[in-house]
């Protein structure tokens, strides 16, 4: 199996591929013609179907949370895409997170947001 970073950055690119020649019979299309409000409802609502699918016991719900993790990101890589934001982008401000604490970084972004 393909390193998780690796099935991550071919998504992204076939999702970029996807924007740029827009096929006619594409979910992906589908989601890009309805721009931010249709991306963004189906980013919310799988993001409230991997919180369920968390809640349920066993290997089952297990399962259920890979699956819906899966939908929650090729939905925000579409709403990256549509907004051009590249993977690498999102990498890099993790990065840049890295050794901070939490607390802390939400801290100044709310002092940059206040000034």
């Amino acid at each position: 199996m393909p390193e998780p970073s690796v099935v991550l950055a071919r998504l992204m690119t076939t999702i970029e591929d996807r924007k740029r020649e827009m096929p006619e019979h594409s979910y992906t299309t589908k989601l890009f013609r309805g721009g931010v409000p249709k991306i963004g409802s189906k980013v919310a609502e799988e993001a409230a179907e991997v919180i369920e699918a968390a809640g349920e016991p066993g290997e089952d719900g297990r399962q259920h949370t890979i699956r819906e993790a899966a939908d929650v990101l090729y939905h925000l890589f579409v709403l990256l895409a549509h907004r051009e934001i590249r993977l690498e982008e999102v990498e890099a401000e993790l990065a840049r997170r890295e050794g901070i604490s939490g607390l802390d970084e939400k801290a100044a972004r709310q002092q940059t947001s206040d000034s």
